[in-house]
């Protein structure tokens, strides 16, 4: 997966191919990253968020959770849920990885 330096506008770029839900093959080009990292990194939450691959980091996935719910909920509650969700939730599952979390965690973090 690489990146791209584009030196007319003096940036980095991402383009690849990914397969969507229908199994038709896609391009995806994003531009204007500062540095290579940034892309590649870019490039990395993407797929994982399409692919919806359990092997991501809870934290991506939260993520994504907020992408799809802000929009369909007041903004009250949504308030309340972030802060829920930023101030209790994310501190002790940030890192660790959705397919990694058992019910001995979960039990661990209520108590």
């Amino acid at each position: 997966m690489p990146a791209y330096k584009d030196n007319v506008q003096n940036s980095w770029y991402s383009s690849f191919y990914f397969t969507d839900w229908k199994g038709i093959r896609k391009k995806k080009m994003k531009r204007g990253f500062s540095t290579k990292k940034e892309a590649l990194e870019w490039e990395r939450t993407f797929l994982l968020q399409k692919n919806a691959d359990m092997d991501m980091t809870f934290g991506d996935f939260i993520e994504i959770y907020r992408n799809d719910l802000k929009n369909r909920i007041r903004e009250h509650t949504w308030q309340m849920k972030n802060n829920v969700i930023n101030s209790k939730i994310i501190p002790y599952f940030q890192y660790k990885k959705v397919s990694a979390i058992v019910p001995k965690d979960i039990i661990a973090w209520q108590n």
